[in-house]
């Protein structure tokens, strides 16, 4: 059966609009908010969703809204679909203030008419994550909700973590640890489904891309033009807007601005290392996932916004302090290691 026959479900629970009750941690230290499940939901299901266009499955996202979707009309889009399987992404709570619940679990559903198989895609999910994260296991346990029992494909949801424990809070916003659980979690469908898993950070295997081309790499650049806030049908032909946004972006990141898709683009639409130097003035992609880094750290910059400016280079100080680095307000390679350990 070829890979693209496979059509993989992704959903992620709550929304942010409004913003769940109790679906949401306590107030953070130093950031002065909220951070709302969906933040982490929502970004470990797109990574999900990257990873799955990379294995060329077909992808059905449940919920593309930001706002809450009812479970009811989410089961029913799923069951019109006849997926292969579906996957929800999730984030656990323990009371209304920060203590030390901690771990990751994956649930399935008795009920499901797939109930076997649901368990073995649990199974197969849980141990990918827990043996490709930092976080601790919890186990695979049983659960009854619409998303898992209502549904006619085999189905597992996982719990990435609690928001009522501190590191486990940071962990929601930072990108790394969002990128992980989907990918992971991707490791784990190609596990249950008997395919190689084609990892994300071996640039051997992305191919050079260019404009007329069409396919699973094309759907997955448009994908994360998009995440970059580029407005792109996803339709896998790469044609006039796909290329202008590729040029926008190469000469965002100062890229050479040719709209062809190779090792640097992809390196950079990417975030892969080795990371570039980082100072005051600098712009671009990987100024945008250091101001990430830091709010996930707990030193804010503001707005999120790819721009090195002098709150971002604040935040910058402070962690190199803080982590007896040499305080100059450039990231290089010592500031980079301690901003990118999740340990």
């Amino acid at each position: 059966m070829a890979n693209e026959n496979f059509l993989i479900g992704a959903n992620d629970e709550h929304g942010v609009n409004p913003p769940t009750a109790g679906k949401r941690t306590p107030e953070m230290p130093n950031l002065n908010r909220q951070i709302y499940e969906n933040e982490f939901n929502r970004m470990a299901k797109n990574k999900f969703i990257e990873a799955c266009m990379r294995q060329d499955f077909s992808v059905f996202d449940v919920k593309p809204e930001l706002q809450d979707v009812s479970i009811s009309n989410r089961v029913a889009r799923i069951n019109s679909q006849n997926l292969t399987l579906l996957v929800t992404f999730a984030y656990n709570a323990y009371g209304e203030t920060f203590n030390n619940a901690s771990g990751v679990e994956v649930f399935y559903s008795p009920l499901n008419p797939r109930s076997a198989q649901s368990r073995n895609l649990a199974d197969d999910i849980y141990q990918r994550i827990i043996n490709g994260t930092s976080q601790n296991g919890r186990g695979v346990k049983t659960l009854d909700v619409g998303v898992l029992s209502s549904v006619n494909c085999t189905s597992a949801l996982i719990e990435a973590g609690f928001m009522t424990n501190l590191r486990e809070a940071k962990l929601m916003i930072n990108p790394i640890f969002q990128t992980e659980v989907g990918e992971e979690a991707c490791n784990g469908v190609c596990d249950f489904l008997g395919v190689n898993y084609i990892s994300r950070d071996n640039l051997a295997n992305y191919p050079l891309i260019r404009s007329g081309d069409r396919g699973n790499f094309v759907y997955l650049l448009q994908f994360i033009l998009n995440s970059f806030g580029y407005n792109l049908s996803v339709d896998g032909i790469f044609g006039s807007k796909t290329l202008n946004a590729v040029k926008n972006f190469q000469s965002q990141n100062s890229l050479q601005v040719d709209g062809l898709v190779g090792n640097n683009t992809w390196k950079t639409l990417l975030l892969l290392p080795p990371y570039p130097l980082l100072k005051n003035g600098s712009v671009g992609a990987y100024v945008k996932f250091l101001q990430q880094l830091l709010e996930s750290n707990l030193y804010p910059v503001g707005n999120i916004d790819g721009i090195f400016g002098s709150r971002t280079q604040t935040a910058v100080e402070n962690f190199q302090k803080d982590n007896n680095l040499q305080v100059d307000g450039i990231v290089g390679n010592n500031t980079w290691a301690k901003l990118v350990d999740l340990s």
